[in-house]
């Protein structure tokens, strides 16, 4: 009788504390109260959960990070093409922050909130970002012939229609999947229990995969329309042509593998508990993708100014006060300043170069030497008689009526007014030329 009780407990014990036996079988790393639906994200024996948790712990800071980096830079983009699209780009940022977050629910065990998660966001997730490339590249081909593109609004609203198409798709997929045929039951090919058809989880692998053709058309449209970008008559847009068309194509890369494994290579190598892990790898690593090719050159040039902004910085440069600044402009201007005061009683045959071997260097010389009129009387008169006196000459004295000659029309007039005759020792007259400038 004792061995009947002890049989019945021991049967029992299961029954009424399944938590009891399960404390026994938690993996490594995890803790024996830890929800077993959470086992993957902690098992250190198969890593794999591990790994992929930390990449998009990091992919979600990343993304987070450059969002706020390109909404701040809003103030300081100088090109008007460039801020239109800013709505479209932190749009594509959310789309790709919404993917790493995705890896979380296929890292997890399946169940009805991450089965549900899983088909309804997986397309949409990839719409937003896929819908984003092909409104800039659209933008771009614009802006490659003609320099001048839609408005924001515009390239804003192509993106969201394209991804509203994704969502009404997926949102009628599920929900009649989820309600046809109740009470029948398959086997998914993703190695967990049997599942009811009302249940999200109850899909084959090649009907999701037959889901997503219409992202995959955007994907392959967008890879499209990046070439003729490359061949616009405005050289400068090419860069960014090349960003969509490096990303699109590694895209392309990404999902020609996962697909294959996922619907074929898994069950070929019998290994039906590797789908999930397909399914995280391919959202971590398109969203990596992303992240490198796009959204960080994409937010490296969003603050550059364009060509044209350049070239009118270089015109018109700001004009500062300080002393550097004054020694500038005055080395722009004439360094030669003449004196008005000489100038106006100058002859109009003074502005007249004399020869070319005069060492004429195309600029008046109009700081030639002239004594004035309280120099000459206090040096005195020459010493010596001499028979003609005659004007006192410079280093630089020419013939008369020459640019560079210091006796005026005037002064000669003087000269000749005031030529006397005066007695020499032998009786004879001569004239003596009085200095213009001494006067009697």
């Amino acid at each position: 009788m004792a061995t009947h009780k002890t049989l019945l407990m021991c049967l029992g014990l299961p029954l009424f504390f399944p938590g009891a036996l399960a404390q026994n079988h938690a993996p490594p790393g995890c803790s024996p109260d830890l929800d077993p639906l959470y086992y993957n994200l902690c098992d250190r024996s198969g890593a794999w959960g591990i790994v992929l948790e930390a990449v998009a712990g990091a992919g979600i800071i990343t993304t987070f990070v450059l969002t706020i980096i390109l909404v701040a830079s809003l103030p300081f983009v100088q090109d008007t093409k460039k801020r239109s699209l800013l709505g479209t780009q932190v749009f594509f940022l959310l789309g790709t922050l919404g993917l790493f977050c995705l890896v979380f629910a296929c890292v997890v065990k399946p169940d009805f909130s991450t089965c549900a998660s899983r088909r309804f966001l997986f397309g949409v997730l990839f719409a937003i970002c896929f819908s984003c490339l092909i409104a800039h590249t659209l933008s771009l081909n614009f802006l490659a012939r003609k320099n001048h593109g839609p408005r924001g609004w515009v390239i804003f609203t192509v993106a969201l229609l394209l991804t509203l198409v994704e969502v009404i798709i997926n949102t009628e997929w599920l929900i009649i999947t989820l309600v046809r045929g109740g009470g029948q039951v398959s086997t998914p090919g993703n190695g967990s229990a049997d599942w009811t058809v009302t249940s999200p989880c109850a899909i084959a692998n090649m009907d999701f995969v037959m889901a997503l053709i219409y992202v995959m058309l955007l994907l392959l449209a967008a890879f499209l329309g990046a070439w003729p970008t490359l061949c616009g008559r405005f050289k400068r847009w090419r860069k960014h042509g090349v960003f969509v068309l490096l990303t699109t194509a590694t895209s392309i890369a990404i999902w020609v593998v996962w697909i294959v494994m996922y619907t074929y290579g898994n069950k070929q190598h019998h290994s039906p508990t590797w789908d999930d892990p397909t399914l995280a790898i391919a959202l971590a690593a398109n969203a990596w993708t992303f992240v490198f090719f796009y959204v960080i050159p994409e937010v490296s040039q969003v603050t550059k100014p364009s060509p044209e902004q350049s070239y009118q910085g270089d015109m018109y440069p700001t004009r500062g006060v300080g002393y550097e600044t004054i020694l500038k402009e005055q080395t722009g201007q004439s360094m030669f300043v003449e004196n008005k005061a000489f100038s106006m009683d100058e002859p109009a045959s003074a502005k007249r170069p004399v020869s070319p071997y005069s060492g004429y260097n195309g600029q008046l010389l109009t700081s030639v030497y002239q004594p004035t009129e309280m120099a000459l009387m206090h040096k005195g008169p020459s010493e010596g008689a001499y028979d003609v006196i005659l004007p006192r000459a410079t280093a630089n004295s020419q013939v008369m009526g020459s640019a560079n000659s210091t006796l005026r029309a005037e002064d000669m007039y003087m000269v000749q007014s005031h030529q006397v005759a005066t007695p020499t020792k032998d009786g004879k007259i001569s004239q003596v030329f009085r200095n213009p400038y001494v006067w009697d």
